[in-house]
This record gives C-alpha cells, structure tokens and sequence, in this order.
C-alpha cells in the first residue's frame, strides 16, 4: 500500500511524523530514503517527540543512537557513511533488529540487503525552503494497517 502526502512547511512535516508516532505500537522498522536535506532527521526528532523525547540528533558519526522513556525505546540509524550492508552487520545490526524496539533508518538506501522485509518505507523529495513530497510504502500488513490509518 502506498500513501502520499504534501509538506508545504515544517509544521506539516511535524504533523505527518506525530500521527506516525500516534499509530506507531511498538517495534516497528521505518526506513528513510531521500537526499540531504530533504528532511529525514527533522521527521525522525519529530517522531522522537511524540514519544516525550526532545534529543534525537542525527547519529552520523556514531551511526546509532538509542532513545529511551517508559512510552518508547527508539534505535535511530544513519547509514551516510556505511557502503553496504556488510559494514553495517559489523556493528551488530541483526541484534538491533531483535529487541523490540522501533528502529528509524535514514540512508536506507546504501544498506538496502540489510532491511527487512516486512518494514515502512519513508520517501523524502525536496530540500531547503521547499515543499515536501512524502510517499510511504508498507512492507507487510502489519505497515498496510499504519498506512491504512494515517489521515492528516
């Protein structure tokens, strides 16, 4: 299933990340494709917040970082400087993938052999001042179901 949404401003951007959030149970896989600056993190601190968590930073340095409260535990990775899905095995992401929590990829696309195959896909085009244009594709019923419910 696919769905497609328009960000005019930032504040649609939040709105879009925040019903995600709203739907999101638990332990879900969210990939992010799209160029830089077309938003990826500022969706991600979005999604963070409605969790009650103001400090989600891109990890592009430590390529993860892990936000947790009593609502969420959120693994956010940034594959910018990963080449392959190899390089990103070597860092232990099968365990990641085990523990139940809802794990944001932004750079999905440079550890495509690495993503499961039931996920979100989040796709991004725009940067700077323009518009937004966001299409996400589900992956399993599971993600038929978050897409299915996602009005805004």
């Amino acid at each position: 299933m696919k769905k497609t949404f328009s960000a005019e401003t930032e504040n649609d951007l939040r709105k879009i990340a925040e019903r995600l959030a709203a739907l999101s149970k638990g332990g879900e896989f969210i990939a992010f494709f799209g160029g830089l600056g077309a938003g990826k993190t500022t969706f991600v601190r979005y999604f963070a917040a409605a969790f009650g968590m103001d400090a989600a930073a891109s990890p592009t340095f430590t390529i993860v970082r892990h936000y947790d409260n009593d609502r969420a535990s959120i693994l956010h990775f940034d594959c910018y400087r990963l080449a392959d899905a190899e390089e990103l095995e070597a860092i232990g992401f099968s365990d990641y993938l085990d523990s139940g929590s809802t794990i944001l990829m932004e750079w999905s696309e440079n550890v495509l052999d690495a993503l499961p195959d039931e996920r979100l896909e989040i796709h991004i085009e725009g940067s700077g001042a323009e518009p937004r244009r966001i299409e996400m594709d589900s992956f399993g019923e599971r993600y038929d179901a978050v897409i299915g419910g996602l009005e805004i």
